[in-house]
Order: C-alpha cells, then structure tokens, then sequence
C-alpha cells in the first residue's frame, strides 16, 4: 500500500474511486485510532507488518487540526510514512500555509 488517506467520508470515497484506500472520520477518537494503525504505533492483524503500512499518509486539514500534537510528534521521528495535509470539502482553511506556500518560502522564487 503507497497511499492512505484520513479524512471525511466523501473525500476518502473520491480518492477509492481512483484506488486509494482510506478512512473516513467524523471526530478526534477515531482520526486518533486511525492515525495510530497505519503509523504503526498500535498493533493490529491488519497493520502487523511494516511493509503493508502506507508510504504516504494523506490527512485533511481539519484532521490534521484534531492531531496537530501527534502528526508533529510524529515528523519528528523521520519514519515513514511521509504525511501530507490537503485541503478538506470546504476547501483551503484561511491562515494556513499551502504547500506550494512552503515550497516558494523554501526555494525564494515563484513557480
């Protein structure tokens, strides 16, 4: 599995309809719980070997917002999977930072 995706039902039913596996939440517990399986930090038969993790964890803003202490607990460590924040159903949340914002702030120039 390359791609997994954590976020809203009609976002993760969207990204099924082009093969990427996801999990629809609706609160912090179960973004937590889900989270938690596929960075491998609970241990499950369905997520008991590393090699069937996803390398990408793609989470929605909003989610990322419900775990911002976790996701950044988790960067810090340098494993995989590499997560990545896209905007939710209502689209970018004002005040933060895309990631073609991050890569002009990085780079100094505009693409």
């Amino acid at each position: 599995m390359d791609y997994f995706v954590i976020g809203e039902r009609e976002l993760v039913l969207g990204f099924n309809l082009v093969g990427v596996q996801g999990q629809p939440v609706s609160n912090r517990q179960e973004a937590l719980d889900s989270f938690n399986l596929h960075t491998g930090q609970v241990r499950d038969m369905r997520a008991s070997v590393e090699s069937e993790r996803p390398k990408v964890l793609i989470v929605t803003e909003d989610v990322a917002d419900m775990l911002s202490a976790e996701i950044q607990a988790w960067q810090m460590t340098g494993k995989s999977p590499l997560i990545v924040e896209i905007p939710g159903l209502n689209g970018h949340i004002p005040g933060r930072k895309t990631l073609t914002d991050s890569i002009r702030e990085a780079v100094g120039i505009n693409v």
